[in-house]
């Protein structure tokens, strides 16, 4: 990686790991970026700071660990406030920098120990949805003096639903369990059924700040309901230690125990299999241990992990019920998170759930490489201020009516043509017309006089559907068509240049013509 590259950096700042991907412009296969004595392994930083205030000494991820365990000393360390940020329910310990200041510290850091050679032109960041608007007003003031030309934010749901494949207008579950919080979360990616796909709200454009003024804003998934909890992968590993080592309680058993949690999570390890590690009876002296998986399991289950898990899914499914999603209206549970890796949590998850679909992305870094995938060409799009329709007939009722292409709201230039089959609407037909409408709300006024003065009152709002003035678009088809019989496939889509294009083609999908259709503004 000696060679300069030019491309987009998404950073997925989480609770307990920060992810860092990287998508050169040429398009080439995104990569985990690894930073010494930072990254735990490429692409992974724990989110975690230390910093001693009367020397100005700051460090972050691994090294931040490090000075914590060489010190025995947690006054400087600070970890666990990502979840704070924005978040008015929880409330912050009482130290040196607040949950704001921390981040702010961390990120500030981890910028300037990016590697050299990468030529950031796009920057991509995630945030919860949850707390959505505080996170990303916290965002644009710690992003204020990078010199970046772009600045998109996604939020992490959608990012994860993107970075597995889910189609647009899905609604899914995500399993997530990170080192301090279990959160699962239902909730439906935008898009479908002919409405606008996902896209990343822009922050800054051609190295200007758009945050308060770009027409491209906030697309979020919506949240159908949502449970979780303050554990996490190192409570798990808390009570590994305790369970080996009830009376010493020591960081670095701690560390120990989530290596020995992380090997077990290993595919192929047998239920019997014996192993034996390491861990501190006192300040200097180690004593050997041996367990297996499924001592360590029996751990979990003594715990009571497994009824936990259980209510908070029931609480997930009574709040989706009363929003009319039942488990069944689901497209697929997405896990993510390090503790979705533990096989007894995954089987446990796929015994609750048999019919759905689960699916395994890179547990860490799924949200960050699907950040990726929705900022591929940022740029800013404009928004339609009215439905464009397409006139049809209806053949049981014999009546013309409206069908939608695109819907008042989405933005354009489009991503995907809005496709539709044409049928024959009565026997021997080989002539279609295509008449396009616009949608508009109409709002009618009227004076009144109040107390003997004339005021203008504007009534209700009213739709109304507009007639494009163009004449209609005659299709003639090569050989008559019989009632009902699938005829014509027709492709809209909206250019850069605002104009409406058709693709119409017959069912060998041979072209019959290209249609420019008129300005949708």
């Amino acid at each position: 990686m000696s060679n300069k590259i030019i491309g987009t950096l998404a950073i997925d700042l989480g609770n307990t790991n920060t992810v860092l991907a990287f998508q050169s412009e040429k398009g080439n296969d995104p990569f985990l970026i690894e930073i010494r004595n930072i990254t735990s392994k490429p692409g992974v930083v724990p989110t975690a700071i230390w910093y001693e205030p009367e020397s100005n000494r700051s460090a972050i991820g691994t090294e931040a660990i490090n000075l914590m365990n060489q010190k025995n000393e947690a006054r400087y360390f600070y970890s666990n406030f990502k979840r704070l940020i924005g978040n008015p329910f929880e409330k912050a310990n009482s130290k040196q920098l607040s949950p704001e200041e921390s981040g702010k510290k961390f990120f500030r850091i981890l910028w300037s120990n990016l590697p050299s050679n990468l030529i950031i032109k796009r920057l991509v960041l995630t945030s919860p949805i949850d707390t959505y608007k505080k996170y990303r007003d916290w965002l644009i003031e710690i992003c204020d003096g990078l010199s970046i030309e772009e600045i998109a934010l996604v939020d992490e749901p959608t990012a994860a639903g993107i970075g597995t494949n889910v189609p647009f207008g899905s609604k899914i579950m995500v399993f997530d369990i990170g080192g301090s919080t279990i959160d699962l979360n239902i909730v439906k990616i935008e898009g479908g059924e002919g409405k606008a796909a996902p896209i990343a709200e822009l922050l800054r454009f051609n190295s200007e700040d758009v945050s308060n003024i770009s027409r491209q804003k906030l697309r979020c998934a919506e949240i159908i309901s949502k449970a979780g909890c303050k554990i996490g992968g190192k409570d798990i590993d808390r009570w590994i230690a305790s369970h080996f080592i009830p009376s010493f309680e020591d960081e670095r058993n701690i560390i120990i125990a989530e290596k020995l949690k992380c090997k077990l999570s290993a595919q192929g390890i047998k239920s019997e299999q014996k192993f034996t590690e390491y861990f501190y009876i006192d300040k200097t002296n180690k004593k050997a241990y041996s367990y297996t998986k499924k001592e360590i399991e029996a751990i979990l289950i003594s715990n009571k992990l497994f009824n936990l898990l259980e209510t908070l899914l029931k609480n997930l499914l009574n709040q989706a019920r009363g929003k009319d999603c039942k488990l069944t209206d689901l497209y697929s549970i997405i896990l993510v998170g390090g503790g979705t890796q533990i096989p007894i949590i995954r089987d446990w998850i796929a015994n609750r759930m048999p019919d759905l679909l689960i699916q395994y992305p890179p547990p860490i870094e799924s949200v960050a490489l699907g950040a990726l995938l929705l900022t591929p060409g940022v740029k800013i799009k404009d928004i339609l201020n009215k439905s464009l329709l397409i006139r049809l007939l209806n053949k049981r009722d014999k009546k013309h009516f409206w069908h939608p292409i695109f819907f008042r709201g989405q933005t354009w230039p489009t991503e995907q043509p809005y496709e539709l089959i044409l049928q024959a609407s009565k026997d021997g037909q080989k002539r279609f017309e295509i008449i396009i409408g616009e949608l508009k709300e109409v709002s009618d006024f009227e004076v009144v006089f109040e107390e003997g003065i004339p005021k203008v009152s504007e009534s209700q709002a009213s739709e109304r559907i507009i007639y494009w003035d163009i004449d209609p678009i005659e299709i003639e088809l090569n050989q008559p068509a019989s009632l009902g019989e699938d005829c014509l496939k027709l492709s809209f889509s909206i250019n850069d240049e605002s104009y409406l294009n058709l693709i119409c083609k017959d069912f060998k999908n041979k072209n019959i013509g290209i249609f420019n259709i008129g300005s949708v503004l």
